[in-house]
């Protein structure tokens, strides 16, 4: 089984910009005009798609090994989370909003024991 998220945007050369500085150098297609697809895992991809009525109404969590080098990889590329949250049991969630306000959360741990970044809430 493969997964696709969609999250639809208005303007595709802007949600690509953004998307790219987000995940960083994962592999990419194009399956048409208004599509672009970002494969995160063999069988788990992201996707926008021009669909202007409806941009800005997605929400995608995705869940990765090492949230702090996630971040500090995003940061290096220009991205910053809007909020932070940490759950009870110690997992993390950044949130993200692209240019048309979907939401993609990114959660996880730290590898390194104690880490910790700036501006997370207990």
């Amino acid at each position: 089984m493969d997964v696709f998220a969609g999250l639809p945007v208005r303007n595709l050369p802007q949600a690509v910009a953004w998307f790219e500085r987000l995940l960083g150098d994962v592999a990419s297609f194009e399956p048409n005009d208004v599509e672009r697809v970002w494969t995160l895992t063999d069988h788990g991809h992201v996707y926008v798609v021009v669909t202007p009525d409806d941009a800005g109404h997605g929400h995608v969590t995705l869940f990765v090994d090492d949230l702090g080098d996630f971040l500090a990889s995003a940061a290096r590329r220009g991205v910053e989370p809007d909020s932070h949250e940490t759950y009870d049991n110690g997992v993390r969630k950044a949130v993200f909003r692209d240019p048309d306000g979907n939401e993609v959360g990114v959660g996880g741990t730290d590898v390194a024991e104690g880490s910790e970044q700036p501006g997370s809430t207990s």
